[in-house]
């Protein structure tokens, strides 16, 4: 749908009107000037007006509300905005104006202020315009992280590692991760290992010297089972090696595709004793996982959960997704009641974005998912299942384009939070990224200010520079912690 806007400020403002008009209208556009669609903001001394005509339908709000500081403004039009489209469509949006994607962490803020829970809800509820429920929801979250993590306010000059390994049997049609098929490109495998060994050897040898700990370790991907068992074995001995893993609190390897688990992996992790991995049906529906390209069954989710239940691993998370093609409640209804048979620890319940590089967002006509309201009553149907058999909500985050404007949710039994989760959701330490499309996030321990640098997300790319972005990171390191 095609929205204009004749502003001075047009560029400045164009993304954000337009993640506002996205939470009512799939596909919404934002161009320079005037047509049908038509979206003005007048500026007074005492506040400002937004002005909409939307199907030959005219509509206007006014805030008397004023601010030099233009994140202020621009707040200020997504709340007019929101009182409009909320007019004309009949669509609340719970989440009022916050387009965000880590709420929690406006929460963790004003408790480190020490305001009490009334005072943030109250400035939650009236800058922002979220309903209370997610205010509790957010309040309950940061409860439980502190419990998993008491010095959580105190871990800024720790760090913790996360290690891509960007291989899986097949790409899911959802999914803009680093993902190669490992049969075509299994002869690549040998040479990226060599240049996340080297990055482990560095970064490890900087973290010792330096006398860094670190708080968690992440093998992610892709699907980090993926790789030969060997060669798992061998990246796990290098931590053990390089790293200092005396103040290690959680190891936590992905086996997300449940096609890639067999005895010898499970093998390696009991030699390590690692216990904690995910293994994440997404559905427990054939035709849906083949619809998404998952290319393994629902059989084989089960017989991989009960083979890793007789490896001795403990604490295990799977993963559910709302919203998938030609699924609605009764499909959801079904996976959970699965998921309440085989109790993993923890569950993690996301809502269906449709991200830019992903195959199902380029070709959409393919996958007929449902509507907004089937899409909350899965969530709402989430929740319930949550509460009642146990499993708390310990984070959250939300996307651009997610279904219904809704969130993803982490549940837990208790104790049995994923640590890496909470930190790299909340954003409180430095997260150091290893391997192929590793992302790193540079957190200032004390300006708090923070930096993203990305590793190559392609192989080739990385076996050719992996030395120059390992060099960089350790520049990167020195000038944040203040050393030579």
């Amino acid at each position: 749908m095609k929205f204009y806007l004749s502003h001075p400020e047009f560029n400045r403002l164009q993304l954000n009107i337009r993640n506002i008009l996205n939470l009512y209208f799939e596909d919404a556009y934002l161009f320079e000037g005037h047509g049908d669609n038509q979206v003005e903001i007048h500026q007074y001394d005492h506040g400002i007006q937004v002005a909409l005509t939307i199907d030959n339908q005219h509509y206007q709000h006014e805030l008397n509300k004023s601010s030099d500081d233009f994140k202020v403004f621009k707040r200020h039009i997504n709340e007019c905005l929101i009182h409009i489209l909320t007019k004309h469509t009949g669509m609340h949006q719970s989440w009022g104006v916050l387009t965000g994607i880590r709420p929690t962490k406006l929460y963790h803020q004003m408790v480190q202020k020490g305001e009490s829970h009334e005072a943030i809800k109250s400035h939650l509820k009236h800058t922002y315009l979220i309903d209370d429920e997610k205010i509790d929801l957010m309040r309950d979250i940061v409860k439980v992280q502190h419990e998993a993590i008491p010095d959580l306010y105190q871990l800024q000059d720790e760090v913790s590692i996360y290690i891509g390994i960007p291989f899986c049997p097949t790409k899911c049609a959802y999914c803009t991760f680093p993902a190669y098929a490992i049969q075509i490109h299994k002869k690549q495998v040998p040479e990226f290992l060599v240049g996340l060994l080297f990055e482990i050897e560095q970064i490890g040898q900087w973290l010792k010297t330096h006398q860094k700990k670190i708080t968690t370790i992440y093998f992610g991907g892709g699907t980090p089972t993926s790789i030969k068992p060997e060669e798992l074995k061998l990246l796990i001995e290098a931590c053990y090696k390089h790293f200092d893993m005396t103040h290690v609190r959680e190891l936590t390897i992905e086996a997300g595709r449940p096609d890639t688990i067999d005895e010898a992996t499970l093998k390696v992790l009991n030699d390590y004793d690692i216990d904690r991995i995910s293994i994440n049906p997404q559905s427990f529906t054939d035709e849906t996982l083949k619809a998404i390209g998952r290319h393994h069954t629902v059989q084989e989710t089960i017989d991989k959960f009960q083979l890793s239940r007789a490896f001795h691993m403990n604490n295990i998370n799977m993963d559910l997704i709302i919203g998938l093609p030609n699924e609605s409640l009764t499909e959801m209804k079904h996976s959970l009641s699965e998921i309440k048979r085989l109790n993993p620890e923890s569950l993690t319940v996301h809502t269906l974005s449709f991200k830019r590089a992903s195959e199902m967002t380029r070709n959409k006509d393919k996958y007929q998912v449902a509507d907004r309201t089937e899409v909350i009553k899965m969530m709402q149907l989430s929740q319930t299942f949550a509460k009642e058999n146990g499993y708390i909500p310990y984070y959250l985050y939300r996307q651009k384009n997610i279904l219904g404007n809704l969130e993803n949710v982490g549940y837990a039994k208790a104790n049995q939070s994923s640590l890496y989760n909470i930190l790299i959701m909340e954003e409180l330490q430095t997260i150091i990224g290893l391997g192929c499309g590793a992302s790193s996030k540079f957190i200032h321990p004390k300006t708090k200010k923070i930096e993203n640098y990305l590793n190559p997300k392609d192989p080739k790319s990385y076996n050719e520079t992996y030395r120059h972005y390992t060099e960089m990171k350790i520049n990167k390191l020195n000038t944040l912690f203040d050393v030579d």
